[in-house]
């Protein structure tokens, strides 16, 4: 039997929650195996390594200075714009406890004069491990700080089941992307850990959008049956969902293709993170509270007694 909402066809999402919650379940499994077994490819903001601010005299050739280097023991140098068109910071990893940082400096500037003899060294600097290691418990705790206050806010604005049901969407999408980056062994920075942060702000918004939606259907919609009640907020609210992720997802595209490599990574994991947060707030988090028996009477307010209703009909005033 088909539903009806509003006149038009309502599809049926929630029919499909038992392979949707199996796959999700297979993602996330095989995400965190992949994150205990390879772990992630933490980049220089995290590992730490030497940092050297080289300037050119005419705009810099950043795909040629990363053939130089190279070609001359340094493939693993991450190299962009500094500022101007002219100056680049070449950042590597760390080359051994009893490497200096001058040492190392200096032989990426004799390498690039090999190449152009008006490059001038702006200045070295190595950064520590243990500048990474703080920066990983602070964006940890950053994630940790978001999905507690997002916990708090849903409990308090729609109910304690829709507020589970974003978390584990959120967590879903998080761990999800993090898979993603270990499995294929991308760079992990701070413009990744940026995105992801981005990625649980858009999945929210998205996820809120649906609940609102359920919550409101709830009350005025004359139908007891919740999965049905979720399939029409679903359906009603697919519109919006679709054109906020596909003009998303087209931005997004333009920066991949043409936003260089120093924000590839980024795009890369807003990408990602558009798809499963999108999947993620349509299944996982309506499935979830589904789960724990959510229904019309938990989102129908109390009925208020009217103002002297409880008074005496026929007492004379």
């Amino acid at each position: 039997m088909q539903i009806l909402s509003l006149g038009s066809r309502t599809l049926r999402f929630m029919s499909l929650r038992k392979v949707a919650m199996g796959f999700s379940t297979l993602l996330i499994v095989a995400s965190i195996v992949s994150m205990f077994t390879k772990g992630l490819n933490f980049g220089l903001d995290f590992t730490g390594g030497t940092a050297v601010e080289v300037g050119f005299s005419q705009p810099a050739d950043l795909k040629k200075v990363r053939n130089v280097l190279g070609e001359n023991g340094f493939a693993d140098a991450s190299v962009q714009l500094f500022g101007s068109s002219q100056d680049i910071l070449v950042r590597l990893a760390p080359r051994g406890s009893d490497v200096k940082a001058e040492v190392i400096g200096n032989q990426v500037i004799d390498a690039l004069k090999k190449a152009d003899d008006s490059v001038v060294m702006r200045r070295i600097e190595f950064v520590g491990p243990s500048v990474g290691e703080d920066l990983k418990e602070q964006g940890g705790l950053a994630m940790l700080t978001a999905l507690i206050c997002i916990l708090i806010y849903v409990a308090f604005r729609f109910e304690w089941r829709f507020a589970v049901g974003a978390v584990g969407a959120l967590l879903h999408d998080v761990i999800i992307t993090l898979g993603l980056f270990s499995v294929l062994g991308l760079e992990f920075d701070l413009t990744i850990l940026a995105a992801i942060l981005a990625v649980i702000g858009y999945s929210l918004n998205d996820t809120i959008v649906v609940s609102d939606r359920i919550r409101e259907n709830f009350r005025k919609v004359r139908i007891d049956d919740t999965v049905e009640i979720i399939d029409i907020s679903l359906t009603q609210t697919l519109n919006r969902t679709l054109v906020t992720s596909i003009t998303t997802i087209l931005v997004l595209i333009a920066l991949f293709v043409w936003g260089g490599q120093t924000i590839h990574g980024f795009a890369t994991a807003l990408l990602f993170g558009v798809f499963i947060g999108t999947y993620s707030s349509v299944y996982v988090a309506s499935s979830v509270a589904l789960a724990m028996g959510v229904s019309k009477e938990d989102l129908i307010p109390e009925v208020i007694e009217k103002e002297g209703a409880d008074q005496d009909p026929m007492a004379i005033p």
